[in-house]
């Protein structure tokens, strides 16, 4: 009974990191169009917004590994909501000078943050239960994440992006220093809820280190068959891993296009901005249905490889419908992309860090790396957006899902 009241303990106080994750991270998808015209900035530019967030954790994830190492995984969670608060301040200096140098400083910050925050959690909802059923469990985060991701742009959307369209057309036809004068206004609008999330930080921070969330036993004596016949083996030499990792990066990439770009298509297709600020919405209410499917069928009814490999099929199929269609159906289709990215997470990550032992943190820590994903394909989306179209330029998703179903069918298999 105390066994259980622990469990379900620990799955509430990650399942709200989780929401917090999902808060800050879909920020961005509301972000990019209003960056854009507070900052007159380019698609190419606005889109750096997803560069500065994702690349963090790259840089940050084999260091938040052995900060986790120092302090453990609790602490090490509270500091990194401390890293996110800090990220959220600097929004304020950024907003009144208007220098979108310091917004992106401001969210690599945050990533920073995020990248200690999941470089600890992913490894803890796999740890605190049966390995086969890892991805039910990730699956519950994953709905808290995309409920928070849901709500986050209908929030900052409201808040940042009232009228937003006729904002837009008197920005069209004034110059000098009225222009420069309503620009600094649209800018302003951001410090109120980013400071408003800064002390949210610091309180759960606060929160969590007072909390009864156990922590998890240490991985180095917990021992696998590869390890037992290869004792001299490092963890970069086990191949599902490293097939793991650029599953990890193409498919956060996918994610990433299909939730923060959907807006900026939406105005290509001049959708006005009041209707396209909820097209981010849409792709995760799709996500969260996927979720909600994935934890009463893994693994009841399915197993995590299979679930991720008719995942990658949707995900190829949807691709293609984007680029087919027209109008608001090709929209559709991309957020469609939501139900078939769902599962990945949940699926990939157990997958690639099986049987990996005394190995799982630095295992943890490169999947997290794969998060800059995030950073280079949105990028490599707007470049292939530039040289034809913005529908054409999801043709770049095609090969990210076959990429998903080669680890889900065979590449996970490959422990040798």
């Amino acid at each position: 009974m105390e066994e259980n009241k622990s469990y379900m303990t620990s799955i509430i106080i990650i399942g709200v990191l989780f929401f917090i994750f999902g808060f800050v991270t879909w920020l961005n998808g509301t972000l990019i169009p209003f960056l854009k015209i507070s900052c007159e900035l380019t698609t190419s530019q606005a889109l750096l917004v997803t560069f500065a967030f994702y690349i963090s954790y790259f840089v940050m994830a084999f260091p938040s590994s052995q900060i986790l190492q120092k302090v453990g995984y609790k602490k090490g969670m509270s500091l990194g909501l401390v890293v996110m608060a800090i990220g959220s301040l600097i929004f304020i200096p950024a907003a009144l000078s208007r220098e979108f140098i310091l917004f992106l400083i401001g969210l690599f910050i945050q990533g920073t943050g995020l990248a200690l925050l999941q470089t600890a959690a992913n490894p803890y909802v796999i740890a605190i239960g049966p390995i086969e059923s890892a991805a039910s469990r990730i699956a519950i985060m994953g709905i808290a994440n995309k409920v928070a991701g849901i709500l986050a742009p209908i929030v900052l959307g409201f808040i940042v992006l009232e009228n937003i369209d006729q904002i837009k057309d008197s920005l069209a036809l004034l110059g000098g220093n009225a222009k420069q004068a309503m620009l600094d206004d649209l800018a302003q609008k951001v410090i109120l809820p980013y400071v408003a999330m800064s002390i949210a930080l610091v309180g759960l921070a606060f929160w969590l280190s007072r909390s009864a969330l156990p922590n998890i036993e240490e991985e180095d004596d917990v021992i696998d068959v590869e390890d037992e016949n290869n004792p001299s083996k490092k963890w970069w030499q086990h191949k599902h891993l490293l097939l793991g990792f650029v599953a990890i990066f193409v498919y956060v990439g996918a994610e990433v296009i299909a939730g923060d770009t959907i807006g900026l298509y939406g105005q290509s297709l001049d959708i006005p901005l009041e209707t396209a600020k909820f097209f981010t919405s849409l792709t995760l209410s799709c996500m969260l249905l996927g979720y909600i499917l994935g934890y009463f069928m893994i693994p009841k009814y399915i197993s995590q490889d299979k679930a991720l490999a008719i995942s990658a099929i949707i995900g190829a199929i949807f691709s293609f419908g984007i680029v087919l269609s027209s109008g608001m159906l090709s929209v559709a289709f991309i957020a469609l992309l939501g139900l078939a990215n769902a599962m990945m997470w949940p699926a990939i990550f157990p997958l690639a860090l099986a049987n990996l032992g005394k190995h799982m943190k630095e295992g943890s820590a490169l999947l997290i790396m794969g998060i800059a994903g995030g950073a280079i394909l949105p990028l490599a989306y707007s470049w292939l957006s530039n040289l034809s179209s913005p529908q054409m330029g999801y043709l770049l998703l095609v090969p990210i899902y076959l990429y998903i179903l080669y680890f889900a069918l065979r590449g996970h298999l490959l422990r040798d």
